[in-house]
């Protein structure tokens, strides 16, 4: 999502970088450059002029201008302010007493909130949470169906009482049967429009006033820019926002919403969806995503996803087979599928650090089919010929190319590569001690990621 911004951020700090000193000229410079690029982003073009002044205010001091690293002081100033721009965000939900809590969707029609009520019902479930879903959209041909096959695919309980059309009915029938059943929390549904108007506003106040929701919501499709923050502020101004969900940030848009939603509508943002996978939602770490944009990389989300696939026993295992210098085929086509679960491998690459740089991503752009044939050739073998492939000879290999679906060439390829993937798991060894290594795991990435500002 944030390609574009982020190339041309990156470009602008290794034109500082190649300065033997910093000047008020060519900081002026650069700013003009980031300005131009925030711009070009779709940021609000108040949110850029304050952006702007508040990065030249501190870095024309002159103790950034005359310090060892003046380069570097002005990409921190800039990272600094743009976790500024998200406020204090703390992501995920609000924390409450109520019981059971109620979560309002609200949102036009098309931004997605009938998926997102499947993503937030299954990261509460990973809470440890029991949510239940309902959906109040009674006007929008199966978007009651399309909430009951989301729950059901997310194996979440979905209230739909039948025969009963009342979008207030519906969403106070499902709080009295949450608290019966003793489900913890509600997610409602609710209707959307192609543009706001009078009678949705109602519906929603209607709903808010008999649900009594610790969460409202906003759910914005981040391809639509500057038109879903102000959406969202007149839905702020006329039932109340406390949060906003981005989905759809996996998409090409430009990014400027998601810098722009805070300072616009002075809510926070909550979650972000970066998927079309019931997974693909997670509460929203301002640090993390300046860090992508700047190119520093993402370690602990990286850490996280891996812990959410890493059993700790595996890891240990594979820790102990790498050392002692006894990593096979079948250990590698494991952990391929172990790595395909953590999400799609471009992500996973722009979360490493240094590899932040969107242009030698696109470059080095993994092959998601490639590696699809890879374990197809691997699960052609035996379990012996997994475990010692140096038996493989010309015959069992035209068997493996022929049982794979692939050529002896790419089996070829695959046997003699494998001394430098058995090098490249090793790196990915590490990593799956640190998915397994809980709080240390966590404080050496803080520490990676200072050490970085």
């Amino acid at each position: 999502m944030f390609e574009s911004l982020s190339t041309r951020l990156q470009d602008v700090f290794k034109t500082l970088r190649g300065e033997s000193r910093l000047t008020p000229e060519n900081i002026e410079a650069a700013l003009r450059e980031i300005r131009l690029a925030l711009l070009e982003a779709d940021v609000n073009f108040k949110v850029v002029k304050a952006f702007v002044d508040r990065v030249r205010d501190k870095a024309m001091d002159q103790s950034v201008l005359r310090s060892l690293s003046p380069s570097q002081q002005v990409v921190k100033i800039v990272r600094d302010e743009m976790v500024a721009l998200f406020g204090d965000a703390k992501g995920g939900l609000q924390t409450t007493n109520q019981r059971p809590r109620v979560v309002l969707l609200l949102g036009l029609q098309g931004a997605g909130k009938t998926t997102t009520a499947g993503k937030l019902g299954t990261w509460l479930v990973k809470q440890g949470r029991h949510p239940l879903l309902v959906s109040t959209d009674v006007k929008r041909p199966a978007a009651i169906q399309q909430l009951n096959v989301v729950g059901q695919k997310a194996s979440i309980r979905v209230h739909d009482p039948a025969g009963q059309m009342d979008p207030v009915a519906r969403a106070k029938g499902a709080v009295a049967e949450a608290a019966t059943l003793g489900f913890d929390t509600v997610i409602v549904d609710t209707a959307g429009r192609l543009h706001i108007d009078d009678d949705l506003m109602d519906e929603l106040v209607a709903i808010k006033g008999v649900t009594q929701p610790s969460d409202l919501l906003y759910v914005a499709d981040a391809m639509t820019g500057q038109d879903a923050i102000k959406s969202a502020g007149e839905f702020n101004r006329r039932v109340g926002v406390t949060g906003v969900v981005l989905t759809k940030l996996d998409g090409d848009a430009r990014g400027g919403a998601a810098l722009s939603v805070v300072s616009v509508v002075g809510v926070p943002i909550a979650f972000v969806g970066s998927g079309e996978r019931l997974e693909d939602l997670e509460p929203f770490h301002p640090e993390r995503v300046v860090s992508r944009v700047l190119g520093m990389g993402d370690v602990l989300s990286l850490i996280e996803r891996a812990e959410a696939v890493v059993d700790v026993e595996d890891a240990q295992r594979l820790e102990q087979k790498l050392r002692a210098n006894e990593f096979t085929l079948e250990d590698f086509r494991d952990q391929l599928r172990t790595i395909r679960k953590m999400g799609p491998l471009e992500q996973i690459m722009g979360m490493l650090p240094g590899m932040g740089n969107l242009k030698a991503l696109a470059e080095n752009k993994p092959d998601e089919k490639q590696l699809g044939r890879v374990e197809a050739i691997i699960g052609s073998m035996t379990p012996e010929e997994r475990r010692k492939q140096h038996i493989i000879n010309g015959s069992r290999r035209k068997r493996i190319a022929k049982g794979s679906g692939t050529s002896v060439e790419e089996v070829n390829r695959l046997l003699k590569q494998f001394v430098q993937m058995q090098k490249m798991m090793k790196q990915l060894g590490g990593m799956a001690g640190l998915a397994g290594g809980g709080k240390n795991a966590r404080r050496q990435a803080m520490q990676m990621l200072r050490n970085r500002r």
